[in-house]
């Protein structure tokens, strides 16, 4: 893990890309939602709550009038079941605290301190050490 996450790294959906597994790949990994499309996933480059955005001129959902919308919600229920993570929750703290203080929140959460990789929101592995973690980031 970087020293201090960027913020081209945090999406405008919420998203932490630091911690996709996309990102993690040691070969041809994905630069993030907001990075030139030749560095990113093909989700990253139809994702339909990016578009929005910039359609609306925008940069972040949590800047929107309809934030949350209909298209945040879908994305956020997938997540938190699947991932036990809000990206409704990670905008508005990114909001509310700045997103710089956001993203030093998110690197010391996603640390596996052992070994300074970083640990997948989607596979729960340390991108490092190959270490498999429980949801909660707790050592299997």
């Amino acid at each position: 893990m970087p020293d201090r996450i960027p913020q081209a790294m945090f999406a405008p959906c919420g998203m932490n890309c630091m911690v996709c597994c996309r990102h993690c790949l040691p070969k041809k990994s994905c630069g993030g939602c907001l990075m030139d499309a030749d560095r990113k996933t093909e989700g990253s480059k139809n994702c339909r709550i990016l578009a929005c955005l910039r359609q609306k001129g925008l940069h972040y959902c949590f800047s929107c009038e309809n934030f949350p919308c209909s298209l945040l919600y879908k994305m956020d229920k997938r997540y938190r079941d699947r991932y036990a993570e809000s990206l409704i929750e990670n905008s508005i703290l990114a909001r509310d605290q700045g997103l710089d203080a956001f993203l030093a929140a998110e690197r010391k959460k996603w640390t596996y301190q052992k070994c300074e990789g970083i640990i997948s929101l989607h596979d729960n592995e340390c991108s490092e050490c190959h270490t498999f973690f429980e949801k909660n980031r707790t050592l299997i």
